[in-house]
Formats: C-alpha cells, structure tokens, sequence
C-alpha cells in the first residue's frame, strides 16, 4: 500500500502542550511543511518566542534558539548575521512581537534584514491567561478589560502588517488566517514564498497569522475558528501588503 499522507520530517514526535483548537499545531506544520519542501534541511535556524510557543524547540526538527520575551528579531538578525547561508526563522505571537518586541520587529524590518518572521496573531495574551493584547480586537473582552476594548480608554488594535508595509526594508508582507481549510492552504503558500524569499536573498519577509484561542476567548474549537473568519479578518484584512519583486 503506498503511503499518501505522512508528518513532515522538520517536526519531531514530541506531543504538542497546546490547547485543544488552538492554531499554533497548523502554524507549525505550515513551517515544517514548507522547509521540508524547499530542502534546506540540516541549514535552518529558528528562534522561539516567550508566550504559548516558548516550547516551540520541543516540535521543530532543526536547530533553535530561545530568545528572551520580544527579543527574537534581533536574536534571528545575530544568527543570520553570523551565518548569512543559513535559514533563518523567528516564530512569535501579538503580545511577544507587537507589544514588548515592537522596537525589535520595526527594526528588523527596516534593515531588510534577510530573515523569515512568522507572526501568530490570537488577539489575545494566551499563555499568561487571556489579558487585552495589541491586537485585542474593539469590543472583544479579556481578563484586563472585562466589558471589551474601549477604544477611547485603550487605544486601537495594531495592525502589524500595515505598519511594516510603511518602511522601505521588507520585501515582503502577507496577512494570512488559519480560519478555514482554504485559508490554511493560502497560508501555505504565504510560508512557502517568504522562505523562498529569504533563499533568493530578497531581504526580510513576515507573514502573519490569524489563529485561534478557544480557552481565553471562552469558546468552542468550532465557535473560535468562526470568530477568525468572521470577525478578526474584519479587522484585519487578509493579502499582501508589501512584495518588492
């Protein structure tokens, strides 16, 4: 019998500590895949995030590197510096990149440093248990605004892409959602061209992620991945913001 569907080689057998529905599982396989199909196996570097990924080391099958809460562009910047045939891939989320690593993504980014950043993008701090992130979205509540964000009293949601998409350094710049099996698909595409990127030394590409947090958003798996498509992806609209051929 001939075997049509087997788990990527970039991913280790290491159970996965996410919570039942969460996206960051298809996120990851999304990376695994795309490595896996461009053949740099055993020249890849990636560096995990502090929040629900910091064990990210655990699941991909390359070399990795923790980096302290934020600072992951800058780690990913050092590594690729040090060794420019490398891949190199930094994996955080709206709290680690958008809030106490803003300066770092910003900086990243304009340098057009030739690196690969995948943004995960929940609305939400997940792993320290559901307080209003950057990208919370107007009216949605957390643990720090219980009635939703109030745009007078905390400001509007970040929308990293558009933001990046104002310097002159990426090459690159794609929001994408892990909402439906078709988004999932163009995500991977997403994934596939930034490495790519990278591989033709275009200089920085990023691709966000619009994922899912059954637990903190106080939902089913179903009711969550729904939310994404329906509602975040108002506020967030899917396509690429930036491509420098």
């Amino acid at each position: 019998m001939s075997i049509v569907f087997e788990k990527t080689s970039f991913l280790t057998d290491t159970s996965m500590h996410y919570c039942p529905g969460c996206t960051h599982g298809i996120a990851h396989r999304l990376v695994a895949e795309a490595l896996e199909e461009l053949g740099v196996k055993g020249h890849v570097v990636g560096v995990a995030p502090v929040g629900c990924a910091v064990f990210a080391y655990n699941y991909f099958n390359c070399d990795m590197q923790q980096a302290a809460h934020g600072r992951a562009p800058a780690v990913a910047t050092g590594i690729k510096l040090t060794d420019p045939d490398n891949i190199v891939f930094a994996y955080q989320g709206d709290g680690d990149l958008a809030s106490i690593g803003i300066a770092e993504i910003i900086h990243a980014a304009t340098r057009g440093t030739n690196i690969t950043v995948i943004f995960i993008n929940n609305a939400i701090y997940g792993m320290t248990g559901g307080q209003m992130a950057p990208t919370t979205l107007i009216g949605q509540k957390a643990t720090t605004c219980v009635y939703g964000r109030n745009a007078e009293t905390n400001g509007n949601p970040i929308k990293v892409c558009e933001l990046l998409a104002t310097l002159t350094g990426p090459s690159y710049i794609e929001r994408v959602s892990l909402g439906d099996v078709k988004s999932v698909k163009q995500a991977k595409k997403a994934v596939l061209k930034a490495f790519q990127n990278q591989i033709d030394g275009k200089g920085f590409s990023f691709v966000e992620m619009l994922s899912s947090c059954p637990t903190n958003w106080h939902m089913t798996p179903t009711q969550a991945t729904s939310f994404v498509s329906n509602e975040m992806q108002n506020m967030f609209p899917l396509g690429v913001f930036k491509e420098v051929e």
